[in-house]
């Protein structure tokens, strides 16, 4: 007797779609890099780009993709035979940028090494007596506001000033152990190895009954870093020296306004952090009923996003202004963006409150949940879009179980290398490439012009 071929899923309530979309749009780039590009291009007249951005380009891409999905009922790849055929090259590059995107798993893995450390009494980035510091380290207890300058990703710990900070050791040597080059790969590091394991395994198990499982994982990973945000934010105003980090964050300069880079840098802002050009909007509206309020789905999800990268710097300035105000020092030399941020800049500032341990678990938990949500949501993007193209054999029971740890097996694999000793020199080669707009700024023209010539008259 022939297997029983499953119906396509909807969502069973309209607020588990409501928190898979946030939780898909807000990321890490909301917490490391938004805050940090509004202070280097000009603090809150950077806003003035950005807004204009997200109103022409970013909320109506994502209401066309939301639309798309929602009126097909289909992924990113099918969806195109019902839309303009000839455009479904423009499916299978939006995958591509999915397969792509999941490589930045690996910083999940880094965050949970360091939210493990937390529970650890002094917190071992701010004393110098562990394996792997070095003659030069100086710990954060001993500095007497001295300045120590966090090292950048891209520094070598075998080069540059005569000190080092203990946090900067053991971000590039206890977490790490970064060699010295691309050229030398050197073992792998079984802590992240394991904890990329355990990364994997919550992705998985998030998702493996589709929507249904999705719709329950969202209220936590969508809502608690959220809670924590708040927590984190509370705290953060209350520290001595935070409101000198808030002004840094948003003083005025109207002559960065002249500045093309400027403008550059605020329309890839808009386009990453709405997450458009990369299938899962057009994945979760595919879920919803076929005549579901999108226009107001859309809107509000996308103030959600925007807001919620304002008031994030509003944390994060306020902390690394608390950190300026104790050693000393002006704030642009504690400043970073990106992996300098979330693993040495704000570790270090967290160090110098009271109860470093809880605040220090509340950043790395929403660090972690804020990446989950995105990582499953495209993990769900890339599994729907095979499911959608062969739905004879994959909506049978358990073939898409099989088909999600099979996935979820190549992934891991694929990724042992970025756990390696020169791993994180090879995920910044990744992320230098393939972390620019002009790939997502494309395929979003390309949709645009297909269903421009699919509905246009």
């Amino acid at each position: 007797m022939e297997m029983q071929v499953e119906k396509r899923e909807q969502w069973r309530k309209k607020r588990e779609y409501i928190l898979a979309a946030a939780g898909n749009m807000v990321g890490l780039g909301n917490v490391w890099r938004f805050p940090y590009l509004c202070y280097k291009n000009g603090g809150g007249v950077f806003l003035l780009p950005y807004l204009l951005f997200a109103v022409l380009c970013g909320l109506p891409l994502f209401l066309m993709e939301t639309a798309i999905g929602q009126y097909t009922q289909e992924g990113p790849i099918t969806c195109w035979n019902k839309l303009c055929p000839l455009a479904k090259g423009t499916g299978y590059s939006l995958i591509v940028v999915q397969l792509y995107s999941r490589l930045y798993s690996i910083v999940l893995a880094w965050a949970f090494i360091y939210l493990i450390y937390c529970f650890r009494d002094p917190l071992p980035w701010t004393t110098c007596n562990n394996s792997w510091n070095t003659d030069r380290c100086v710990d954060l207890t001993s500095t007497n506001g001295t300045a120590i300058h966090s090292s950048n990703l891209t520094g070598n710990w075998t080069s540059g000033n005569l000190t080092k900070s203990s946090v900067s050791e053991f971000w590039e040597r206890g977490v790490l152990s970064m060699s010295g080059g691309i050229e030398e790969i050197g073992t792998v590091r079984w802590e992240q190895l394991l904890s990329l394991l355990a990364c994997w395994v919550a992705c998985y198990f998030c998702i493996w009954k589709g929507v249904h499982s999705t719709g329950k994982a969202v209220y936590v990973t969508a809502v608690f870093p959220y809670v924590t945000l708040v927590i984190l934010l509370v705290r953060g105003l209350t520290l001595p020296g935070a409101w000198q980090g808030v002004v840094y964050y948003l003083y005025p300069d109207f002559s960065r306004l002249a500045d093309f880079q400027v403008w550059v840098e605020a329309s890839a802002q808009v386009l990453f952090s709405y997450g458009v050009a990369g299938g899962s909007i057009i994945t979760l509206g595919s879920y919803n009923k076929v005549k579901n309020n999108c226009y107001r789905d859309s809107l509000w999800l996308c103030v959600l996003n925007s807001c919620t990268s304002f008031v994030a710097g509003f944390a994060v300035f306020s902390a690394l202004g608390f950190m300026s105000h104790k050693q000393g020092v002006p704030i642009n030399l504690v400043v970073e963006s990106g992996p300098g941020l979330a693993f040495i800049a704000f570790p270090q500032a967290v160090a110098m409150m009271p109860v470093p341990q809880l605040w220090a678990a509340c950043f790395f938990i929403m660090l972690i949940l804020l990446g989950l949500d995105t990582v499953f949501t495209g993990l769900e993007t890339i599994t729907s879009s095979v499911i959608d193209m062969f739905p004879g054999q994959m909506r049978k029971p358990w073939r898409r179980e099989i088909f999600l740890i099979l996935f979820c097996s190549v992934c891991f694999i694929s990724q042992i290398p970025l756990t390696t000793q020169g791993g994180v020199y090879l995920f910044q080669l990744i992320d230098y490439y393939g972390a620019n707009g002009a790939c997502i700024l494309f395929v979003s023209l390309i949709e645009c012009v297909a269903v421009g010539w699919a509905f246009g008259k």
